[in-house]
């Protein structure tokens, strides 16, 4: 089922629907397959960047990423899927790869990261063939070496997945950008993503997981996200928002 959430299509899809879409993607790849995630803070970026928007708009899957996005869906009687996380999705893929001894790319994370989440998953999913890259020291600024070394390497590679840990929007609008040179690949930002699977940032306790309360632990454990979290007071403005056009259209 195929609704709209924001002016973004969303489809109710569930977590074996989207991995089923990835693995069918890879049966046959062409053209740009890209994944984002739509949490409110997202949401709240792409109300104020309309090409941010654009990239969540034509992204081949988004992933529910957040339980605010679920509130949002039922206040708003949209049905939008299953809640994923980004890391938690990221891991379902290298099991993919895995089963399917496939090539992967991780790009970010700051130094020496990506090859610490190499050296970290090898041993859970250890028929993938890896390449790690710091890539892009500012993300804001790119230089034209540091992108030419990149696509150079994947285009000598020829992964089937990449993974970019540069922060939202940023990690997002840098891979649509490039779409053209990254053809044929399942390409997702992943934020932070890289310190989990790196085992260098602890995840929350799995009740805390299910009940959507990770953002507390993280919070808790990265003070500095706090800025961050002020966008929710901005997101729930605007869920009401929408919520007072639909009960006006209702009443005419």
């Amino acid at each position: 089922m195929r609704n709209t959430l924001f002016e973004i299509p969303v489809e109710a899809l569930s977590k074996n629907d989207i991995l089923e879409k990835i693995k069918n993607y890879t049966k046959s790849p062409r053209d740009f397959f890209h994944i984002v995630s739509l949490n409110p803070e997202n949401i709240i970026m792409s109300e104020k960047t309309p090409e941010f928007k654009e990239v969540l708009q034509t992204a081949q899957i988004k992933i529910i990423d957040g339980v605010g996005m679920i509130l949002a869906g039922m206040l708003l009687q949209t049905p939008i899927g299953y809640r994923i996380t980004g890391v938690d999705l990221m891991e379902e893929i290298l099991d993919i790869a895995h089963k399917g001894s496939s090539r992967v790319v991780l790009i970010g994370g700051g130094p020496k990261v990506a090859d610490e989440v190499i050296r970290c998953q090898s041993v859970r999913v250890p028929n993938i063939l890896w390449v790690g890259i710091e890539g892009i020291k500012n993300i804001r600024r790119p230089t034209r070496e540091e992108e030419q070394k990149i696509f150079t390497i994947v285009a000598d590679f020829k992964p089937h997945f990449l993974f970019a840990a540069f922060g939202s929007p940023y990690q997002e609008l840098w891979l649509y950008q490039h779409r053209e040179k990254l053809q044929g690949i399942v390409c997702m930002g992943v934020g932070g993503a890289f310190d989990y699977l790196a085992e260098k940032v602890p995840r929350a306790p799995r009740f805390m997981q299910m009940i959507g309360f990770e953002w507390l632990f993280r919070l808790v454990h990265q003070p500095w996200r706090m800025r961050r979290q002020l966008r929710l007071f901005s997101f729930v403005w605007l869920v009401f928002k929408e919520l007072f056009k639909i009960l006006s259209r209702v009443r005419k």
